[in-house]
């Protein structure tokens, strides 16, 4: 099956430009771990978890104003809409990552993936 029958299309991104404490805001208020940072051209340029913020927070010199692009990773593991869901879920397993950043041939953002929308779908569809 591809990637793309269950992949969330509704997107919540940021920018590299905006601020860490503006990330977890925006996170925490929309119930999720993580987020695609998305240049002006909604091309993919990095992703940011929760986990790496507070990492970043308790360095000294750290501060909530600095911007996601000094926190967020930037060799982001991606797959493309066509990829099968299996071959997905191996690599969430394989690179230990949250979520799966669903792009085309250009970078462009199209979805994400998370550990949950795999779980959810074999957990309803078996």
């Amino acid at each position: 099956m591809p990637i793309k029958d269950i992949m969330v299309s509704k997107l919540i991104t940021l920018k590299p430009e905006d601020e860490v404490k503006y990330a977890l805001d925006l996170m925490s208020a929309n119930n999720i771990n993580g987020a695609p940072v998305v240049d002006d051209s909604e091309v993919l340029v990095g992703m940011i978890v929760k986990a790496d913020i507070y990492r970043f927070l308790m360095e000294e010199g750290h501060y909530d104003t600095c911007p996601v692009d000094w926190v967020m990773t930037k060799k982001v593991i991606t797959a493309s809409p066509e990829d099968d869901l299996i071959e997905v879920a191996d690599k969430l397993r394989k690179y230990n990552i949250i979520a799966i950043p669903i792009v085309d041939e250009k970078e462009k953002l199209k979805g994400i993936v998370s550990i949950e929308d795999v779980v959810d779908y074999f957990l309803h569809n078996n």
